[in-house]
């Protein structure tokens, strides 16, 4: 039985450290976000500019949610069926390129886990949908 609690214990403090690792920290993720503002921005007044803006980007669909912005056909096609959550922003978010085919995107990713969660908490203070 001392085995079973010590075990169970061990699993609990495991769980506990991944998703405090995982938990998005948006004063980090603004800093963060700079990689990003030399073709998107986010807050009041925001434009479409190379990428689309990205307020309320959270829940919304890809490939729609900028109004007047020139999404790539791939992106449309994508989206098809999807909303913009935690999971589907850090698949992107890691690999752009690879999740989207033929993606306007350039930027070559977020590859650190960290990062990518605390943009992704950033860009929810800018959504009416938090999911």
């Amino acid at each position: 039985m001392k085995t079973l609690t010590a075990a169970l214990a061990i699993a609990a403090a495991l769980s506990v450290s991944a998703n405090a690792q995982t938990a998005g920290d948006p004063v980090k993720g603004e800093q963060v976000f700079k990689k990003c503002r030399i073709c998107h921005q986010v807050g009041e007044n925001a434009k479409n500019m190379v990428g689309p803006q990205m307020n309320n980007v959270i829940g919304a669909q890809p490939g729609v949610h900028a109004e007047g912005y020139k999404y790539s056909q791939a992106m449309i096609d994508w989206g098809q069926g999807k909303v913009w959550d935690d999971a589907t922003l850090d698949a992107y978010l890691a690999d752009p390129r690879g999740v989207v085919k033929g993606t306007k995107m350039a930027f070559v990713g977020l590859k650190d886990p960290q990062e990518r969660a605390d943009v992704i908490a950033y860009l929810k203070q800018f959504s009416e949908k938090k999911q």
